[in-house]
């Protein structure tokens, strides 16, 4: 019987780490394989394939907001160029924000760095890749790499450059120091524009069998302001939570609106009513009412938002989004209320008292539009 054991020891390893697709989740399981699978960012993908073909990379940096497809770029770039065989042996992925000393960059990337790329492998797919006789390190969020690691990488990146191409992904590119960035080419990743984040979402919901309206598609779009993975991710989680009642409902924006913790638009609409401020569509409050009862409607609001658990921060940020994009407010009154927003926003990161900056927020900005 001992003598078995180890096999079945490893049969079972084996088998602890095989992935069941239905639990994968969406973001990985849509990652592009290529870089024309990468939605949008056309000039940076063409710029790419000329460089795919010739096999010459520079050390390259790719920074814009997240979720926009910079490590998916880079990942599906270095599989076209080894092949899932040499992937392997000559692409070594960082994530910079947790391997972000100056430790790091002296003992396993340099170590990487020196390394001659072992010979080319043949592919087993059958297909030809052209694996360029050097390796690529990635170094993700690399912004969060301290400034003495960011020096040290400096030199390495000279030294090995013959035999390593350096690709840094970062959010925020001033946070990398210039002799590093000078050494790059810079690729800038936009937010994607709706159209391909329409068309994205909506063939991974084609692929799942995911029957849902266009305006659920433009909720997933608007909440997840440009970031297609945050997308991703609200569409698995709405697709799980409706397929486990009995019988499975239809996603709607709602849902889509509460997944992403964002407060619900008719409960914004009610609170912004009570402070005085129209909204289009809409019954509207007289304003004529007494100044107690006013101060009575406000107060119960506050109370009823704090009581449903919606974040004073998330409120804030959409009800300042109501005033500075209303159409009949004034300059002058979007200015005090912006004012007042602002040092709401600074008690809040303080830790004040949620439910009371609620109210003080609600009565001086019922104040600010009702003066003339």
């Amino acid at each position: 019987m001992s003598f078995f054991k180890p096999q079945a020891q490893k049969a079972k390893s084996t088998a602890k780490h095989v992935l069941d697709p239905e639990l994968q989740p969406w973001v990985e399981k849509y990652r592009p394989k290529t870089i024309d699978d990468v939605s949008a960012q056309q000039h940076t993908m063409a710029v790419l394939r000329k460089a795919l073909s010739s096999s010459n990379l520079p050390h390259m940096l790719f920074y814009g907001p997240p979720g926009t497809g910079k490590t998916s770029t880079i990942l599906a770039l270095a599989r076209q160029l080894f092949g899932p065989d040499n992937f392997r042996s000559r692409v070594l992925e960082l994530n910079a924000s947790d391997e972000r000393g100056i430790s790091i960059v002296r003992e396993k990337i340099k170590n990487f760095a020196r390394q001659t790329p072992r010979a080319k492998m043949v592919s087993s797919d059958g297909r030809e890749y052209s694996c360029p006789p050097y390796k690529i390190i990635i170094l993700d969020e690399a912004d969060s790499m301290t400034q003495d690691a960011q020096g040290a990488l400096r030199r390495i990146m000279e030294t090995y450059a013959r035999i390593t191409r350096f690709c840094l992904v970062c959010n925020y590119v001033t946070r990398i120091i210039e002799p590093l960035a000078s050494r790059c080419s810079k690729f800038r990743f936009t937010p994607l524009d709706q159209k391909s984040s329409f068309s994205r979402l909506s063939q991974i919901a084609s692929a799942e069998h995911i029957n849902m309206e266009d305006d659920v598609v433009n909720a997933l779009i608007t909440n997840s302001s440009g970031d297609l993975r945050r997308a991703i991710t609200y569409l698995q989680t709405a697709h799980r939570l409706s397929a486990s009642t009995q019988p499975p409902t239809r996603i709607t924006p709602r849902d889509i609106q509460e997944i992403a913790g964002i407060v619900p638009d008719d409960v914004i609409n009610d609170f912004v009513r009570v402070l005085g401020i129209e909204v289009p569509g809409t019954m509207d409050i007289d304003d004529e009412q007494p100044k107690t009862t006013r101060f009575d409607a406000i107060k119960r609001k506050a109370k009823e938002i704090s009581r449903e658990g919606y974040s004073a921060t998330q409120v804030l940020s959409q009800v300042h989004d109501v005033v500075v994009m209303h159409p009949s407010l004034q300059a002058r009154q979007k200015s005090a209320c912006t004012l007042i927003f602002a040092e709401a926003d600074k008690a809040l990161c303080d830790g004040a008292d949620e439910e009371l900056w609620t109210l003080e927020i609600a009565l001086r900005v019922h104040k600010a539009v009702s003066s003339t």
